[in-house]
């Protein structure tokens, strides 16, 4: 059997967390979520990085440091989760879904110029599969145009974009380490913060809509309400959890990556022959392996070969339900221009096994079913 999923586990995990347990401070911002936003920031270049309880609280904190008010617009995909969508609902905006790139499944530089309204305070992007979106357009647009860039970077943890790690481009940067990611807290996420205006407010939100990170660092001697904010920290056992991991980040990245070029070589030929279509990886882009997908002619197709996998012991997954189309799209947003790919594409794919640990030889198991089931 090979699972599509298996979290990432290195060894050191139960070490640190019994660390915590020892140490008595399992709440939010010890030692081992430091030493997280410490890595972050070190290994990205990153000015400011803040560990949170999910990629989706990430997403969640960059709507609200956006200052969005009833009526805003926010451009985005509708090829991805609800979480990049629901952010910026909770945040009072209006949805405005962009078509994508049929290559690599990000949203279609090309067309968000023509969905900007006066409206329009924020573009976010989302770099699907941990391939980079074309960041020097959009960043262009952005700026002519006085919005806000925020990156769903939730798949593309150690990828980058003409050597700029994905997250730290954009104004905000939101990572997830949820249990399906290449690095893993059970639930788990991350904000990059790139311009330092925002950096105090940031912690504010982050800390209940106190001062206490100062208190903390020792700035001032009493910490107090100062705006509305929530709890985003995550519990040091998390931390410790995912610590264990960044610092086998490069061995977990490389294990992906040779299970990602084993699919790659192994399938070329039906992509040739024109049985399927596998992912594009730009000129300028380093990704993370975080998924290896293949296309199919249609949704019957897929399920096909989905159920015919299934049977023999291979599991896969498809993603996602076009947002735009779905009721609560419907409800907050619109769709610009036409829909030419999202669902069309969105229809072909889906996901193969991929995680750390899949071995070349599972990828060939893999390939001779997909084989089996187009050759016979």
């Amino acid at each position: 059997m090979i699972d599509f999923n298996v979290p990432p586990f290195i060894g050191k995990e139960l070490d640190y967390v019994k660390q915590v347990c020892e140490n008595h401070k399992i709440c939010g911002d010890g030692p081992f979520t430091k030493k997280c936003n410490a890595w972050f920031e070190n290994r990205f270049n990153a000015k400011k990085v803040l560990l949170t309880t999910s990629g989706t609280s990430a997403l969640e904190m960059a709507a609200l440091l956006c200052n969005l008010n009833e009526g805003d617009e926010v451009i985005l995909p509708s090829f991805t989760f609800s979480s990049t969508a629901n952010a910026f609902v909770l945040a009072g905006a209006k949805l405005v879904f962009c078509d994508v790139r049929p290559d690599t499944m990000n949203i279609d530089e090309t067309k968000i110029e023509a969905a900007i309204t006066p409206k329009t305070k924020v573009i976010c992007v989302v770099h699907y599969a941990g391939i980079a979106c074309e960041m020097d357009t959009i960043m262009a647009i952005a700026r002519k145009h006085n919005l806000l860039v925020v990156e769903d970077a939730a798949q593309g943890v150690m990828s980058s974009y003409k050597g700029k790690a994905l997250g730290t481009i954009g104004d905000f940067g939101c990572y997830s380490f949820h249990e399906t990611k290449n690095y893993s807290m059970g639930e788990g996420g991350a904000l990059v913060i790139n311009d330092e205006k925002y950096i105090e407010k940031a912690e504010i939100l982050r800390e209940k809509g106190t001062d206490r990170s100062k208190f903390l660092r020792g700035q001032v001697d009493k910490y107090t309400w100062k705006d509305y904010g929530s709890s985003y920290l995550p519990s040091e056992l998390n931390a410790a959890y995912l610590y264990a991991q960044l610092e086998a980040a490069d061995e977990i990245n490389n294990s992906r990556l040779a299970a990602w070029n084993a699919y790659y070589k192994l399938l070329a030929d039906l992509k040739d022959k024109g049985y399927i279509d596998i992912p594009v990886v730009p000129d300028g882009c380093s990704h993370n392996a975080h998924m290896f997908y293949i296309k199919v002619k249609n949704i019957a197709e897929r399920t096909k070969i989905q159920s015919y996998l299934r049977s023999n012991e291979v599991y896969t997954a498809f993603h996602y339900i076009p947002l735009h189309s779905a009721p609560a799209g419907l409800k907050f947003g619109r769709f610009d221009g036409v829909d030419e790919y999202t669902t069309k594409e969105s229809e072909r794919l889906f996901r193969l096994p991929m995680y750390y640990g899949l071995t070349p030889a599972d990828c060939e198991v893999v390939s001779h079913y997909i084989h089996k089931y187009f050759l016979g």
